[in-house]
């Protein structure tokens, strides 16, 4: 397996088209809120609706898992317990 590098991302600071490839200039906030660039995205063009399809069926499925979580604490009749975490996390288990 080739050597990854992984890149953590909590938003995009640019997004631009050039010469067929599309670059997203990624960045994490720190601590006051302000983005910093930790990356560079960069998709051939071509490629970009199969990457907006895979990160949009994720977003489905974290909804869905979301919305079965959510179901079954209202049939269990428990309240939800409040986390520190964002209610974006989630850890999925295979």
């Amino acid at each position: 397996m080739p050597d990854t590098q992984t890149l953590f991302a909590d938003g995009v600071i640019e997004a631009s088209v050039r010469h067929g490839v599309a670059r997203l200039k990624l960045a994490v906030q720190d601590g006051s809120g302000t983005p910093s660039p930790t990356g560079m995205l960069v998709v051939p063009l071509a490629q970009l609706p199969a990457m907006a399809g895979a990160i949009t069926r994720l977003l489905r499925e974290v909804e869905a898992k979301a919305r079965e979580s959510q179901g079954q604490n209202q049939a269990a009749n428990v309240a939800p317990v409040e986390s520190p975490e964002p209610a974006a996390a989630f850890r999925f288990q295979g």
